[in-house]
Protein backbone atom coordinates (compact mmCIF):
# COMPACT_ATOMS: atom_id res chain seq x y z
CA UNK A 1 0.00 0.00 0.00
CA UNK A 2 0.70 3.24 -0.39
CA UNK A 3 2.91 5.38 2.38
CA UNK A 4 0.13 7.74 2.39
CA UNK A 5 -2.26 5.10 3.21
CA UNK A 6 -4.04 5.17 6.48
CA UNK A 7 -5.14 2.14 8.98
CA UNK A 8 -5.66 -0.33 6.83
CA UNK A 9 -8.24 -3.44 7.07
CA UNK A 10 -9.75 -6.00 4.79
CA UNK A 11 -13.05 -8.25 5.27
CA UNK A 12 -14.99 -10.81 3.73
CA UNK A 13 -17.34 -9.44 0.53
CA UNK A 14 -19.43 -12.70 -0.84
CA UNK A 15 -16.56 -15.00 -1.72
CA UNK A 16 -13.86 -12.26 -1.69
CA UNK A 17 -11.73 -11.05 0.82
CA UNK A 18 -11.42 -7.00 0.23
CA UNK A 19 -8.57 -4.90 1.22
CA UNK A 20 -9.20 -1.13 1.79
CA UNK A 21 -8.10 1.61 4.24
CA UNK A 22 -8.89 5.19 5.25
CA UNK A 23 -8.41 7.18 2.04
CA UNK A 24 -11.56 5.27 0.54
CA UNK A 25 -15.43 4.33 2.21
CA UNK A 26 -14.91 1.22 3.71
CA UNK A 27 -17.14 -1.37 2.18
CA UNK A 28 -20.65 -2.14 3.34
CA UNK A 29 -21.73 -5.74 3.88
CA UNK A 30 -25.33 -4.98 2.81
CA UNK A 31 -23.94 -3.01 -1.06
CA UNK A 32 -23.35 -6.68 -1.52
CA UNK A 33 -26.67 -7.58 -2.58
CA UNK A 34 -26.22 -4.92 -5.80
CA UNK A 35 -23.20 -7.37 -6.51
CA UNK A 36 -25.65 -10.46 -6.69
CA UNK A 37 -28.59 -8.50 -8.45
CA UNK A 38 -25.79 -7.38 -11.09
CA UNK A 39 -24.37 -11.26 -11.56
CA UNK A 40 -27.65 -12.16 -11.80
CA UNK A 41 -28.52 -10.03 -14.70
CA UNK A 42 -24.99 -10.69 -16.18
CA UNK A 43 -26.60 -14.20 -17.51
CA UNK A 44 -29.10 -12.78 -20.16
CA UNK A 45 -27.13 -9.45 -20.82
CA UNK A 46 -25.34 -8.75 -24.05
CA UNK A 47 -21.46 -9.28 -24.71
CA UNK A 48 -19.02 -6.88 -23.40
CA UNK A 49 -17.71 -5.04 -20.13
CA UNK A 50 -19.03 -4.29 -17.21
CA UNK A 51 -18.62 -0.50 -15.66
CA UNK A 52 -18.33 0.45 -12.50
CA UNK A 53 -18.79 4.03 -11.88
CA UNK A 54 -17.17 5.28 -8.00
CA UNK A 55 -15.68 2.18 -7.17
CA UNK A 56 -14.03 3.02 -4.65
CA UNK A 57 -12.14 -0.62 -3.71
CA UNK A 58 -13.77 -2.08 -5.86
CA UNK A 59 -15.56 -4.49 -4.36
CA UNK A 60 -19.33 -4.16 -5.96
CA UNK A 61 -17.84 -4.46 -9.37
CA UNK A 62 -15.12 -7.65 -8.65
CA UNK A 63 -18.36 -9.57 -6.70
CA UNK A 64 -20.65 -8.86 -9.80
CA UNK A 65 -18.08 -10.46 -12.73
CA UNK A 66 -16.15 -13.25 -10.34
CA UNK A 67 -18.08 -15.84 -11.48
CA UNK A 68 -18.50 -15.06 -14.90
CA UNK A 69 -15.48 -14.43 -17.24
CA UNK A 70 -16.56 -10.70 -18.01
CA UNK A 71 -13.84 -7.97 -18.41
CA UNK A 72 -14.54 -5.24 -15.31
CA UNK A 73 -13.62 -1.26 -16.00
CA UNK A 74 -13.73 0.70 -12.78
CA UNK A 75 -13.77 4.21 -12.52
CA UNK A 76 -13.21 6.26 -9.45
CA UNK A 77 -11.55 10.04 -9.47
CA UNK A 78 -9.47 8.74 -6.23
CA UNK A 79 -6.01 7.62 -7.01
CA UNK A 80 -6.30 5.53 -3.87
CA UNK A 81 -9.34 3.63 -5.14
CA UNK A 82 -7.24 2.87 -8.15
CA UNK A 83 -4.67 1.26 -6.22
CA UNK A 84 -6.82 -0.37 -4.21
CA UNK A 85 -8.99 -2.07 -6.75
CA UNK A 86 -5.81 -3.45 -8.56
CA UNK A 87 -4.62 -5.14 -5.28
CA UNK A 88 -7.97 -6.50 -5.03
CA UNK A 89 -8.53 -7.71 -8.29
CA UNK A 90 -4.74 -9.67 -8.09
CA UNK A 91 -5.58 -11.10 -4.29
CA UNK A 92 -9.06 -12.84 -6.56
CA UNK A 93 -6.95 -14.10 -9.44
CA UNK A 94 -8.74 -11.19 -11.60
CA UNK A 95 -5.93 -8.99 -12.36
CA UNK A 96 -6.13 -9.52 -16.15
CA UNK A 97 -9.73 -8.87 -16.59
CA UNK A 98 -9.79 -5.62 -14.82
CA UNK A 99 -9.20 -2.43 -15.88
CA UNK A 100 -8.86 0.93 -13.97
CA UNK A 101 -9.56 4.34 -14.66
CA UNK A 102 -8.33 7.49 -12.68
CA UNK A 103 -10.32 10.49 -13.15
CA UNK A 104 -14.04 12.25 -13.30
CA UNK A 105 -16.57 9.90 -15.68
CA UNK A 106 -16.78 12.24 -18.21
CA UNK A 107 -13.08 12.62 -18.46
CA UNK A 108 -12.12 8.87 -19.09
CA UNK A 109 -14.82 7.06 -20.86
CA UNK A 110 -13.80 6.86 -25.08
CA UNK A 111 -17.28 8.18 -26.94
CA UNK A 112 -17.91 5.36 -28.61
CA UNK A 113 -17.64 2.97 -25.80
CA UNK A 114 -20.54 1.13 -24.19
CA UNK A 115 -21.34 -1.39 -21.98
CA UNK A 116 -24.38 -4.17 -21.65
CA UNK A 117 -24.80 -3.71 -17.38
CA UNK A 118 -22.99 -0.91 -15.27
CA UNK A 119 -23.03 -1.04 -11.64
CA UNK A 120 -22.47 2.31 -9.99
CA UNK A 121 -22.11 4.03 -6.02
CA UNK A 122 -21.77 7.33 -6.18
CA UNK A 123 -21.82 10.11 -3.18
CA UNK A 124 -25.51 10.39 -2.41
CA UNK A 125 -25.45 12.19 0.91
CA UNK A 126 -26.54 15.80 0.99
CA UNK A 127 -23.37 18.03 1.68
CA UNK A 128 -24.87 19.28 5.05
CA UNK A 129 -25.69 15.94 6.64
CA UNK A 130 -22.19 14.17 5.62
CA UNK A 131 -21.16 15.41 9.39
CA UNK A 132 -23.31 12.53 10.28
CA UNK A 133 -20.35 10.04 8.48
CA UNK A 134 -16.84 11.04 10.45
CA UNK A 135 -15.13 8.44 9.52
CA UNK A 136 -15.99 8.18 5.79
CA UNK A 137 -14.02 10.19 3.20
CA UNK A 138 -15.48 13.50 2.30
CA UNK A 139 -14.43 12.35 -1.69
CA UNK A 140 -16.82 9.38 -1.81
CA UNK A 141 -20.15 10.60 0.09
CA UNK A 142 -20.45 14.74 -0.23
CA UNK A 143 -23.62 14.67 -3.33
CA UNK A 144 -24.05 18.14 -2.95
CA UNK A 145 -26.38 20.71 -2.01
CA UNK A 146 -29.10 17.75 -2.86
CA UNK A 147 -27.13 14.96 -2.47
CA UNK A 148 -27.16 14.23 -6.74
CA UNK A 149 -24.53 15.98 -7.99
CA UNK A 150 -22.17 13.11 -8.82
CA UNK A 151 -25.91 11.26 -9.70
CA UNK A 152 -26.69 13.11 -12.26
CA UNK A 153 -23.24 12.77 -14.00
CA UNK A 154 -23.65 8.97 -13.25
CA UNK A 155 -26.98 9.07 -15.63
CA UNK A 156 -24.72 11.09 -18.52
CA UNK A 157 -22.41 8.68 -18.80
CA UNK A 158 -25.29 5.94 -18.58
CA UNK A 159 -27.24 8.21 -21.68
CA UNK A 160 -23.86 7.77 -23.86
CA UNK A 161 -22.42 4.49 -22.76
CA UNK A 162 -25.09 2.21 -21.26
CA UNK A 163 -25.53 -0.49 -24.33
CA UNK A 164 -28.84 -1.51 -26.34
CA UNK A 165 -30.71 -3.75 -24.19
CA UNK A 166 -28.22 -3.24 -21.24
CA UNK A 167 -29.16 -2.46 -17.39
CA UNK A 168 -27.51 -0.27 -14.76
CA UNK A 169 -28.07 -0.98 -10.92
CA UNK A 170 -27.42 2.64 -9.12
CA UNK A 171 -26.93 2.90 -5.67
CA UNK A 172 -28.81 6.05 -3.96
CA UNK A 173 -29.86 6.84 -0.26
CA UNK A 174 -33.82 6.96 -0.17
CA UNK A 175 -36.96 6.68 -2.49
CA UNK A 176 -37.39 9.94 -2.94
CA UNK A 177 -33.84 10.24 -4.62
CA UNK A 178 -34.66 7.54 -6.61
CA UNK A 179 -38.02 9.29 -7.68
CA UNK A 180 -36.10 12.38 -8.22
CA UNK A 181 -34.04 10.04 -10.58
CA UNK A 182 -36.84 8.70 -12.28
CA UNK A 183 -38.03 12.29 -12.96
CA UNK A 184 -35.01 13.15 -14.63
CA UNK A 185 -34.85 10.59 -17.11
CA UNK A 186 -37.33 12.34 -19.31
CA UNK A 187 -36.08 12.00 -22.88
CA UNK A 188 -32.86 10.07 -21.95
CA UNK A 189 -33.81 6.62 -23.64
CA UNK A 190 -33.39 4.90 -19.83
CA UNK A 191 -36.41 3.45 -18.28
CA UNK A 192 -36.42 3.30 -14.11
CA UNK A 193 -37.54 -0.36 -13.24
CA UNK A 194 -37.71 -1.99 -10.30
CA UNK A 195 -36.59 -0.58 -6.89
CA UNK A 196 -35.26 -2.48 -3.94
CA UNK A 197 -34.95 -0.89 -0.45
CA UNK A 198 -33.03 -2.03 2.38
CA UNK A 199 -33.71 0.09 5.53
CA UNK A 200 -31.79 3.08 6.04
CA UNK A 201 -29.12 1.48 4.52
CA UNK A 202 -30.00 2.66 1.28
CA UNK A 203 -32.09 1.81 -2.35
CA UNK A 204 -31.16 0.05 -5.66
CA UNK A 205 -32.50 0.79 -8.66
CA UNK A 206 -32.48 -0.91 -12.01
CA UNK A 207 -32.22 1.56 -14.90
CA UNK A 208 -33.01 -0.43 -18.47
CA UNK A 209 -32.09 0.82 -21.98
CA UNK A 210 -34.65 -0.85 -24.80
CA UNK A 211 -33.50 -1.85 -27.64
Amino acid sequence: MSADAGLAGEMEYGELVIRFDDRVLRPRPWTAAQSRWAADLLRSAPPGPVLELCSGAGHIGLLAVHASDRRLVCVDANPAATELTLANAAAAGMADRVETREGWIRDVLRPDETFPLVVADPPWVPAAETGRFPEDPLLAIDGGEDGLVVVHEVLGALRRHLAPGGVALLQLGTTAQAEAVGEALGGSGLVPGELREYGDRGVLLRLDRPT
